[in-house]
């Protein structure tokens, strides 16, 4: 029987895995692992503020103002004001649409298969309850 330090280093290393394959991704499409994560995130079609980004996908502020300040140079992203905040919403430029189209559209296939398959095999209540994992295990890193 597993003990719960073995389940713990199994998830982990699953969650590694699976960082690396999008890590292999970005590389593959000469961009960076936060570039690609920013451009699939407002693929959405969305508008999103840069405070949420850091607090919903963990992306250090410093890092994502790098990403969006290259983004903005290079006309891929275009920050908008926001009623009665200083902080502004980020949204794709039409340049930016095409470019995040070019770079996840290969990885959203393949993130679309893979769930099929883990749906179809074992539903995806292992979503939720990943993500309630994650909750408690951020609820217990505060009492360190």
């Amino acid at each position: 029987m597993e003990t719960y330090r073995e389940k713990v280093y199994r998830l982990m290393r699953a969650t590694n895995r699976c960082v690396g394959v999008y890590t292999k991704i970005a590389k593959e499409k000469g961009v960076k692992e936060n570039t690609l994560l920013l451009m699939d995130i407002l693929s959405d079609g969305k508008q999103h503020s840069q405070k949420q980004i850091c607090e919903d996908w963990m992306i250090p502020r410093t890092t994502l103002n790098t990403i969006i300040g290259e983004c903005v140079k290079e006309d891929i992203i275009i920050l908008l004001p926001q009623n009665q905040s200083k902080e502004k919403l980020i949204a794709l430029t039409e340049k930016g649409e095409i470019f995040a189209e070019e770079i996840t559209q290969s990885m959203n296939v393949a993130v679309q298969k893979a769930m099929k398959k883990i749906s179809g095999e074992s539903g995806t209540d292992f979503i939720d309850a990943y993500a309630q994992y994650v909750e408690y295990l951020q609820q217990e890193c505060k009492n360190i």
